[in-house]
């Protein structure tokens, strides 16, 4: 299963539209408020090299930042994609 980590920030437009989108499609994230955790402030704008919310990483290799319905369009997607793969499909090769 993908794992998703949306970095937001309190009253942010994008922030809210962006989880309201992965609530809706019943996809699970965890949402960090770069306001109150200082480690992930530095994280996504230290070696991300991001300096606008929502930042979205998904997987620890596919991310972005800003409001990008085209990109959480294609991260639903690839959790359902992922998620209907059996967790066995191609073991023992």
């Amino acid at each position: 299963m993908l794992t998703i980590t949306l970095y937001s920030k309190p009253g942010c437009f994008g922030c809210r539209k962006t989880a309201e989108k992965f609530t809706t499609a019943g996809i699970p994230f965890r949402d960090v408020d770069l306001t109150t955790t200082p480690a992930a402030l530095e994280y996504v704008t230290e070696e991300l090299g991001y300096s606008q919310a929502p930042i979205v990483i998904v997987d620890d290799h596919f991310h972005w930042s800003g409001l990008r319905p085209d990109m959480i369009d294609q991260a639903i997607a690839a959790f359902h994609t992922k998620a209907s793969t059996p967790a066995t499909a191609g073991a023992g090769k």
